[in-house]
């Protein structure tokens, strides 16, 4: 499933062909994905501005002029690409219509965002702008690991005395927004914690130092487009390459690349999630 890089970089992909266009036509190819669309969903986003582009955890959300949000989840497979841009931003044409392209929306400026999704866990639904942030979805997620909210004293407060390992803890969206197993296990090895480690049993000093090596895991992957093991691509249709940085995901049965370190990376697997991790240099 894309992580908060791999969706930021989709939302950044789109924004300048979506934000400040207006939705001419609306194709709604079938009923449902993960979950129904919402009533009239092709109607309701016909005419409408797209006011703003934004991302909230997972969730791409378009701000619209009609006071609605469309809210877009990629799930395991989805794909948002962009098609016709004038700007200039991608120079193809408009593809030949797939099989899985389960809405299609075309803008005055030309271009054309395609929602393909061959698993269909992907999701699409029209929330209250004004209360968007309360909807089920979105209420219960914590701050943005990039945002002002997402504070040394804030990890402290959630790991005082949880039970759970480092890895689970990191992994809760209700403390983190956006995390994924990918960027945890990154994220855990450049800290030099052990994802077995129970997060109370974490010193809060360490516990802090895990805020700017979040940002920066996160950013380094930004900076790389995401990272694309099976279906991510970015709105043009390019890969991701943070997977050739990677320090110890999915390099099970490799030596560990810190220097001094002579450890090989192993892999354990944690509330049905494979951690990759080295035993040597994290304790």
């Amino acid at each position: 499933m894309p992580e908060l890089p791999e969706v930021e970089t989709v939302m950044r992909g789109l924004a300048p062909s979506m934000e400040g266009a207006v939705i001419t036509r609306a194709q709604v190819n079938r009923p449902d994905l993960r979950w129904p669309f919402p009533d009239r969903m092709a109607e309701r986003l016909v005419g409408q501005r797209v006011e703003r582009l934004r991302r909230r955890s997972k969730y791409i959300l378009a701000d619209l002029a009609s006071g609605e949000t469309l809210l877009i989840h990629l799930g395991m497979s989805g794909r948002m690409l962009v098609s016709g841009d004038p700007l200039g931003q991608f120079v193809h044409d408009h593809p030949v219509a797939e099989k899985h392209d389960h809405v299609v929306l075309d803008m005055d400026n030309g271009a054309r965002i395609t929602f393909n999704d061959p698993r269909r866990f992907g999701a699409m639904d029209l929330l209250d702008t004004a209360t968007a942030e309360d909807s089920k979805l979105l209420s219960v997620l914590g701050p943005e690991p990039l945002g002002n909210q997402f504070s040394e004293q804030h990890l402290i407060n959630a790991f005082q005395n949880k039970k759970s390992p480092v890895k689970t803890a990191l992994l809760d969206q209700g403390i983190i927004a956006g995390l994924g197993n990918i960027y945890v296990c990154e994220t855990l090895y450049r800290a030099g914690i052990s994802p077995k480690l129970k997060a109370g049993a974490i010193a809060q000093q360490k516990v802090a130092g895990l805020v700017p090596i979040i940002r920066e895991v996160l950013q380094d992957a930004i900076e790389a487009g995401g990272s694309s093991l099976k279906d991510f691509r970015s709105a043009g249709g390019e890969l991701g390459y943070f997977q050739h940085r990677f320090d110890v995901y999915d390099r099970e049965g490799e030596p560990c690349k810190r220097e001094g370190c002579t450890g090989t990376v192993q892999r354990v697997v944690q509330s049905g999630r494979s951690s990759f991790y080295c035993p040597t240099c994290q304790r």
